[in-house]
């Protein structure tokens, strides 16, 4: 028996976005709404600086903010150099050293300095390329934003094609927004949020699934066993009581999605380690002993897949730590997958 994925309240897979990760869509309402809007992002640091390198803060034209540059240090000079910028249209970059004392205020051990590109919407960044840039993103598809810190030239592209298309594809795997080579131009990547495909309502499901958000993915739990994926096991969390071939064919696996099956159940676990195998995910773990994955592999074999597709596989699953209990796996787990995203 199979159903569609389950509604919980926390919902429909990567399509809860958080207030604090929709800039872009936030600057683009205001203007569009005739409130009109700047969009400040972080373009360069030194030091222990707040915030990253493309954090973005959104700020209407009645002071309104959403999003963070500096975790509070420099937001109230932000602000009025942005309401000074939809008032002439001419971008700003703006450098702040941040002391140690606000360092401190703000969980920083030391403080920093940082440049800041602030940008009315409807200037060099026209309302069409911040759609265009929204429109990526509801998209999951991968897009940069060029900003000329001369000229103020911005353009939106998502890489092929583009002079800077080297840099903007190890910047999209590197998740790194930065100044390029030349010194001058801005890349600011805007990649589609992390996902995690969990295959497998097994007990270490339950802390990988909030270590997976506390990480920054959005989980999805895919069970065809109702008593396992069951919402009372999973509260607020979106599972799916399909059979997982089926279940990640409608949901849709990219470059930015990890995949862990936990099931120990040949039925389960491998049409979606097959499925893993045919895209573009970036990570897929497997659950189980040397032994389990010898007999998996000969399995996959038998299916099709190719030693380099079988290469792709971490069995057993997680770093090798001495994990004894589910939150430690699971631990060891989400570790890998750091490893995997952050250093290839």
């Amino acid at each position: 028996m199979t159903k569609a994925p389950s509604a919980h309240p926390g919902a429909q897979p990567g399509t809860q976005p958080r207030a604090h990760d929709q800039i872009p869509e936030i600057a683009l309402d205001w203007h569009r709404d005739g409130r009109r809007a700047a969009l400040a992002t972080v373009v360069e640091t030194w030091g222990s600086a707040p915030r990253p390198v493309g954090s973005q803060l959104a700020i209407s034209g009645a002071s309104d903010i959403m999003g963070s540059v500096s975790g509070g240090c420099v937001e109230g000079a932000v602000v009025v150099e942005a309401l000074e910028a939809l008032d002439d249209g001419v971008p700003r970059l703006l450098t702040f050293g941040v002391s140690d004392d606000e360092a401190f205020a703000v969980g920083l051990a030391c403080g920093g300095t940082i440049r800041v590109l602030v940008q009315p919407v409807g200037g060099t960044l026209t309302e069409a390329k911040l759609a265009q840039i929204t429109k990526a993103r509801a998209a999951r598809k991968p897009v940069a934003m060029i900003v000329d810190l001369q000229s103020w030239d911005t353009r939106v592209t998502e890489g092929p094609g583009d002079a800077l298309e080297d840099a903007i594809r190890s910047r999209y795997r590197s998740d790194k927004s930065g100044i390029a080579e030349d010194g001058r131009q801005f890349i600011g990547i805007q990649n589609p949020p992390l996902r995690m495909v969990i295959v497998g309502a097994a007990h270490i499901a339950q802390p990988l699934v909030q270590m997976a958000r506390l990480t920054g993915y959005d989980p999805f739990l895919v069970d065809p066993r109702e008593a396992f994926g069951a919402a009372a096991r999973f509260p607020g969390e979106t599972i799916s009581n399909d059979w997982p071939d089926a279940a990640l064919a409608a949901y849709g696996l990219d470059a930015r999605t990890a995949v862990v099956t936990l099931s120990h159940d040949p039925k389960i676990d491998d049409p979606a380690i097959i499925a893993a195998l045919n895209s573009d995910a970036f990570y897929l773990g497997c659950l189980g002993s040397s032994r389990t994955h010898a007999k998996r592999l000969d399995r996959l074999k038998a299916a099709g897949m190719t030693e380099a597709q079988i290469a792709r596989i971490h069995a057993p699953v997680g770093l090798d730590i001495g994990a004894k209990s589910p939150a430690e796996i699971a631990m060891a787990i989400l570790a890998q997958i750091t490893e995997t995203l952050r250093k290839g």
